[in-house]
């Protein structure tokens, strides 16, 4: 079966450039790997190793770090994107925030941001494509985890723009190792790829039909690796984390090493295991299907080596995952197919989704969703609004992320201003608002008021990115909140409701009051207040009755001013 095709922009099948590799660019080992003569290669250093340890230290990078005395910058993928707020869990180096609000690690030489961390990993792999394949590499795909947000994926572009790389596309990890495993080739089904690295954990549930190879669900913890099943080992043993790693890889093929046994380690990091069951658990749910659906199980990263996760793997699916790609390897393999794909011409149709909703801020502190959790990217979407106050020349667009009802529960994306307006009474402008994903999960949004022409549009670049679990945390309390996220949505609608027929009355008052006698006009007075004060609490259906009380003691003068107002077009006129 042949699936879609897609091209790039600007690229051609008919003319092959250099080499695009692949890059898995992890958090505790990278790697790069590369299609030649129609097979994938992963591409070693002069010793033979295809790991390149993600650390720097001083001048040296990866295995070279890790030699001296003194430890060298590790994990530091974990905070990309992210706030100096978060540094203070690297215990073993100097942090400082720079100028940019960004974090910055000191390596007894200078100070590094985790972009540049990042771009020494790249280089060190760019050069040793470079030397393998005898010509220049100037493209790459890259893998990031599906939960990195905006933030830590610019980053990600930026570290491959100062090592020398052009992104052809960012692609979620899961989706790479999808297609390492050929399951876009005529295999149509639902896969479960479940990756845990070093530092961070996702779980995919991938959809193959009819040539269209989609992300269903994603879900994920980015605090959640390797690193931590190391430091739980550490803490009991009161030992590095260095030393600690050794250990719980030695385990993985004896029962016993030094003081501990196999059953200790794995009860001491039960919790942790669990954890990732949990993450499964949800990106089932969310998918919208059982788990006896599920064809396949695919492990991704060195962590899925331990054989506790192999064993609970198979109890919580039931079956037994695939095993026959290196899980360290199985990346950036994917990476390198999908590389030499853009390259040549895609076959494969690649859906991803977005792992958060998007949406904006409405009258109210209201929060409109303009592109729902788990859309297929790259994606676009419109939705028309009006303004709320007569006159109006401006409206401030603030762009929002997150599942839950009103804007303090959400985070805060961005801010932008659309000017030049026309004055018209309220409601009558339209303005089209425009929410645009791209294939690297990027977010553009923009304004058009339509009777002018007139726009405005912001790049979503926020100085940093979700904070330690952030997104787990969001997507929990949304379902935890869920009813009371309604009810109280449903409670500032009618508030806004409310609002509007106050306002609406006191401009009719203004412009036609004289028809109103003293009674109606102190019945309406009474009813007003009434109503004013039913909406500063919290009990909507009060709200609600008085909003329809004073509508109804309304409800005369209003047929006064529309008999005023047709009496006033019909002056002169012969009927």
């Amino acid at each position: 079966m042949m699936l879609l095709d897609i091209q790039e922009p600007g690229q051609s099948t008919k003319q092959r450039r250099n080499h695009a590799v692949g890059i898995d660019l992890g958090t505790t080992h990278s790697l790069v790997a590369v299609v030649r003569d129609d097979a994938v290669e992963v591409l070693a250093d002069e010793a033979g190793r295809v790991l390149l340890p993600s650390a720097v230290w001083k001048d040296k990078v990866g295995y070279d770090a890790l030699g001296g005395e003194c430890p060298a910058l590790t994990s530091i993928k974990r905070f990309m994107g992210k706030n100096i707020h978060e540094a203070d869990t690297h215990k073993d180096v100097i942090t400082r925030i720079n100028t940019q609000g960004l974090p910055e690690f000191h390596n007894e030489k200078e100070w590094l941001t985790a972009v540049d961390f990042s771009a020494r990993i790249l280089s060190v792999l760019k050069a040793r494509a470079e030397e393998e394949l005898g010509e220049k590499v100037t493209e790459a795909v890259i893998t990031v985890p599906a939960y990195f947000d905006d933030a830590a994926r610019i980053a990600t572009k930026d570290a491959a723009t100062k090592a020398g790389l052009c992104v052809l596309r960012l692609i979620n990890e899961p989706t790479a190792a999808a297609l390492a495993y050929g399951l876009d080739n005529d295999a149509e089904g639902i896969y479960a790829i479940y990756d845990l690295g070093g530092g961070t954990f996702d779980v995919s549930i991938l959809s193959m039909q009819k040539g269209v190879f989609q992300v269903l669900s994603t879900a994920g913890d980015t605090q959640l690796g390797g690193d931590d099943f190391d430091a739980a080992l550490a803490a009991e043993l009161n030992i590095s984390n260095r030393e600690a790693r050794a250990i719980k890889e030695a385990l993985t093929d004896n029962e016993n090493v030094k003081n501990i046994s196999r059953t200790k380690f794995e009860e001491i990091t039960q919790a942790l295991v669990a954890r990732t069951l949990t993450i499964c658990k949800q990106a089932v749910s969310d998918a919208g299907i059982d788990k006896k659906e599920i064809r396949e199980i695919v492990l991704v990263g060195g962590s899925t080596r331990m054989p506790i996760i192999n064993q609970k793997v198979a109890e919580f699916f039931g079956k037994a995952a695939l095993d026959t790609v290196d899980p360290d390897q199985v990346v950036a393999v994917g990476a390198a197919l999908q590389a030499d794909a853009l390259s040549r011409g895609s076959d494969t149709l690649l859906l991803d989704v977005t792992p958060l909703s998007l949406g904006l801020e409405t009258y109210g502190g209201l929060v409109e969703k303009i592109i729902a959790r788990n859309t297929p990217i790259p994606a676009a979407k419109s939705q028309e609004f009006t303004t709320y106050a007569d006159g109006q020349s401006a409206m401030k667009i603030h762009v929002l992320q997150g599942e839950r009802e009103l804007v303090d529960q959400c985070r805060s994306l961005a801010f932008f201003e659309l000017t030049g307006i026309p004055p018209m009474p309220a409601a009558l402008p339209r303005i089209k608002v425009t929410f645009a994903v791209d294939a690297d999960g990027l977010l553009t949004v923009g304004a058009e008021e339509l009777t002018t022409g007139k726009k405005q549009e912001v790049a979503v670049k926020p100085t940093y990115g979700l904070k330690e679990g952030e997104v787990e945390a969001m997507l929990k309390a949304s379902y935890e909140n869920a009813r009371d996220d309604i009810s109280l949505r449903l409670l500032q609608e009618t508030r806004v409701e409310a609002q509007f027929l106050l306002d609406d009355l006191a401009k009719a008052m203004k412009a036609d009051g004289d028809l109103l006698s003293n009674a109606e006009r102190e019945e309406i007075e009474v009813q007003k207040i009434a109503l004013q004060s039913a909406m500063a609490g919290d009990d909507r259906d009060t709200i609600l009755l008085l909003k329809n009380t004073l509508d109804a003691v309304c409800q005369n003068f209003a047929e006064n001013r529309m008999n005023r107002a047709i009496g006033k077009e019909l002056v002169g006129k012969a009927i």
